[in-house]
């Protein structure tokens, strides 16, 4: 749904792109909630729950601070949105890749109000990133909104009790996982 002829861009995330984004920005959430679960033995559902809406709360709402952000400069910037929404797009998920082979971090029990919050906003900065790609694209920040949110809870719940179950699950095959989707959402920007 790209209209050739101009740099602006006439292509809406489709409900399968915007699927694609939520669990791009979700393994993060994973990642980090199945970190949790692996040290939590105690009040696995009400920690579960705790982590998970934080999550779904933050990758929920950071998309609408870039998409505002954006809107305010949207007539300076929409002749070259497509290739804003290419950058983004390729810039966060070569960021997962290059992410993928860093070495890994020793977890740390994280569940009190200003680590969750703390982590909220960490795991969430790349879905205010988005936002920008969003209102770009013109598509349904309240629908996108709502399945970028609901995604990363669900994945947080998921990495949360798998912790214990997947000692082996490789996080880092996850973290290329979500770059190869937000690259091809790169390229899917610009063709």
């Amino acid at each position: 749904m790209l209209s050739r002829g101009t740099d602006c861009l006439r292509w809406k995330l489709s409900l399968i792109d915007i699927i694609l984004l939520s669990i791009a920005l979700g393994i993060d959430c994973l990642v980090v909630s199945f970190s949790q679960g692996l040290i939590f033995s105690e009040n696995r559902g009400k920690n579960s729950l705790k982590m998970a809406a934080v999550m779904g709360f933050f990758q929920g709402t950071m998309p609408v601070i870039g998409y505002v952000g954006t809107d305010t400069l949207y007539r300076y910037i929409m002749p070259f949105s497509k290739w804003i929404v290419f950058g983004i797009f390729l810039i966060l998920g070569l960021k997962f890749i290059f992410e993928s082979f860093a070495p890994e971090k020793a977890a740390v029990k994280c569940l009190d109000f200003k680590c969750l919050i703390s982590l909220g906003i960490a795991t969430s900065i790349d879905a205010l990133v988005s936002g920008a790609s969003i209102r770009l694209t013109h598509t349904n920040l309240l629908l996108a909104c709502l399945i970028i949110g609901l995604g990363s809870f669900l994945m947080s719940i998921t990495g949360f009790w798998s912790g214990n179950k997947l000692k082996s699950i490789c996080s880092k095959c996850l973290e290329k996982a979500g770059g190869i989707i937000l690259i091809a959402l790169a390229i899917k920007a610009i063709i």
